[in-house]
């Protein structure tokens, strides 16, 4: 019998990782007012990936510089094609995440850098180039993300009312290139997925409103959105058992907490063999997920008890039904319109193995959202792992190759995060990425001719100067912080911490002074 016990997830960055900034940033400083020529890095990508990346390329720098003959000094200009830094924590986490601003936070700490140059609004590929780059920069560091849906693969998929969970995430999140309004008609909604992107969505197409608004940043035409969802019935589906979802912990505990909504499961999923909780039992996270999968459990019973009422014990106008062993194999459609979605009844061993049982069910509804995972970009002049959905690097070490197959590397070139290894994982796989490929790129460079430093053009002015020729016009950390101070001061009138910018232009204007 699972009971339930306290569990924390560490959803935010180390605390270890904010000590020590001042130091290397005060030593770094002075050696580059004494004239010395450090090395030079860029970073393409000022997400999370991008950011730590660059933070712990300094902190090694500075401890094994010396040691390696590169010396402790070093500029790292951080590129980034959207107006604003900081990628998938502010555009690709729902905004009701209470983890969010204290990851913000320790990104704009790192930000705060004398050694670290924010470029924002300047696109690789576009804007500059890879050979710009080469020419100016010792290496460069590929932290592109992701922004696009795996394709849904499922006949049906290209019917009007379905969606890839990253569109709907980057309406509600005031994605500068974003939709501008969503439509939120269908009261009888589907949601594919078994992650923690899943539960963000569906969480959000059964949020009120005003609630939402209270406690999160969202701009004006995302309340105006949400406040006009017809949304009544949802219906999450999840190919696999219990023991096998792919949930944190603080997103169960946020399913948990929604007003009106009555959560609804079938106790059938819940009866595990003793296998699969001998697995389960071995890895901590998944025992603390399980854990609070069964009190949601009694929870559920609780709220069909007490007259299908919410969590508060208040009446619940919006239901959401939890559907595990459950394999969605076709949309149904007429008219060119999503009617509802054919399910197929599966079971998981205690491996994870999925077998399809042959038993289907159908559910009628009018909206179904796919979150399957995300693809990552491609960065034009590197070669591209089709299979694996990543950059093609060596053997997973991040140091960009030729082509997926052959494996050779290209010297001075590296990739990190998603860009590196897919769409998996979260901040605590991003650190250890950013650790390896720091460690990768400090040997290589202690290994090159100079000292490391290979770059033909090493005037720290030479960007700045193409960027203007080219009518390019970057905006920088002042900037940013000139964004931020605005969205603080719309929050405030509201009494709200926070209220998202969301149009390009006015980013620009009010990053540049205007």
């Amino acid at each position: 019998m699972w009971h339930r016990k306290p569990a924390a997830l560490p959803l935010v960055w180390p605390s270890r990782y904010d000590v020590g900034v001042t130091a290397t940033n005060t030593a770094n400083t002075e050696q580059n007012e004494l004239g010395q020529d450090g090395l030079r890095i860029a970073v393409i990508g000022a997400g999370p990936a991008g950011v730590y990346s660059s933070d712990i390329f300094l902190r090694q720098l500075s401890k094994l510089g010396d040691e390696l003959g590169l010396g402790t000094a070093a500029r790292i200009d951080l590129f980034e094609r959207l107006p604003v830094p900081f990628g998938l924590v502010r555009y690709g986490v729902a905004p009701d995440h209470p983890s969010i601003k204290f990851i913000s936070s320790a990104l704009e700490k790192t930000l705060d850098n004398p050694n670290i140059h924010l470029y924002c609004d300047v696109e690789f590929g576009k804007d500059v180039t890879l050979e710009d780059l080469l020419e100016r920069y010792d290496a460069v560091l590929f932290a592109t993300g992701a922004v696009k849906d795996k394709p849904l693969g499922l006949p049906g998929a290209d019917l009007d009312g379905v969606y890839g969970a990253a569109e709907f995430v980057g309406w509600y999140d005031g994605h500068p290139t974003g939709a501008r309004e969503w439509p939120l008609e269908a009261e009888q909604v589907a949601v594919i997925g078994g992650g923690n992107v899943a539960m963000d969505v569906a969480r959000e197409l059964v949020r009120n409103a005003d609630d939402l608004r209270a406690k999160t940043d969202i701009p004006d035409n995302v309340y105006e959105g949400i406040k006009a969802n017809k949304a009544k019935e949802l219906h999450l589906f999840i190919r696999r058992g219990v023991a096998q979802a792919k949930f944190s912990v603080q997103e169960l505990r946020e399913m948990e907490k929604l007003p009106g909504v009555q959560l609804i499961i079938d106790e059938d999923d819940f009866e595990l063999d003793d296998d699969t909780i001998e697995v389960a039992e071995q890895d901590k996270l998944t025992r603390q997920m399980v854990e609070e999968l069964f009190a949601i459990r009694e929870m559920a019973e609780d709220m069909e008890d007490d007259g299908d009422v919410d969590f508060e014990g208040n009446p619940a106008d919006r239901k959401y039904y939890i559907h595990f062993n459950s394999a969605p194999t076709e949309i149904l459609g007429e008219d060119g319109k999503v009617t509802g979605i054919r399910v197929e009844r599966t079971e998981t061993s205690a491996d994870g193995k999925m077998t399809r049982l042959g038993e289907f069910e159908e559910f009628p509804v009018q909206a179904v959202y796919h979150a399957i995972g995300y693809k990552p970009e491609a960065a034009p002049g590197v070669a591209y792992d089709e299979r694996g959905a990543h950059l093609a690097n060596a053997n997973g070490d991040g140091r960009i190759t030729t082509d997926a197959a052959s494996g050779d590397v290209r010297e001075r070139l590296y990739a990190t995060g998603w860009a590196k290894r897919g769409p998996v994982g979260l901040i605590g796989s991003t650190k250890s990425d950013a650790l390896l490929i720091v460690t990768n790129m400090l040997e290589d460079l202690a290994k090159s001719a100079e000292g490391g430093r290979v770059a033909a053009d090493r005037d720290p002015e030479s960007i700045d100067r193409l960027l203007a020729e080219r009518g390019v016009r970057p905006i920088d950390f002042a900037g940013w912080k000139r964004v931020d101070a605005f969205e603080r001061a719309e929050g405030a009138k509201e009494g709200r911490e926070h209220k998202k910018v969301i149009e390009p232009e006015q980013f620009r204007a009010l990053a540049h002074g205007k």
